[in-house]
């Protein structure tokens, strides 16, 4: 694996949250992933008003990129999650969705930040992501 996960028991449980509190990358390869959208394959944007449905569809979107590259969520080393307009009740609906995206996998960092848009009006969330390959 060319990523640990690193969770001091001293610190508060981050996985329970959804992350870790640090990745480490030893050689290997760096992929670095593109903020991903609720966008199809046309450009259509999957989702609607619905922030849990497009959360599923930017995640989706990064695991395609990821596949494509030879890559899963557990290669993941860093995770940013931006939402427009955030209050504290959105977590409950994008944590669980991110903590879907990577299963039984340790997560990996993540910084969750409140925007007050994005590049398209339609859009209510985009993650972007580096991840850790072999080399």
């Amino acid at each position: 694996m060319p990523n640990s996960k690193i969770n001091p028991a001293g610190l508060y449980d981050a996985v329970g949250y959804g992350f870790s509190h640090a990745a480490l990358q030893e050689g290997g390869r760096t992929l670095h992933l593109a903020g991903q959208v609720a966008w199809d394959k046309e450009c259509n944007v999957v989702g609607g008003d619905d922030l849990g449905a497009q959360t599923r569809q930017a995640l989706a979107n990064l695991k395609a990129v990821l596949a494509e590259a030879g890559a899963t969520p557990a290669d993941i080393v860093r995770l940013r999650t931006y939402v427009v307009n955030h209050s504290p009740d959105k977590l409950g609906v994008v944590l669980p969705e991110i903590g879907a995206f990577y299963g039984d996998t340790t997560p990996a960092p993540n910084t969750f930040l409140g925007v007050a848009a994005l590049a398209l009006p339609d859009f209510l969330i985009e993650i972007e992501a580096t991840a850790a390959l072999p080399g």
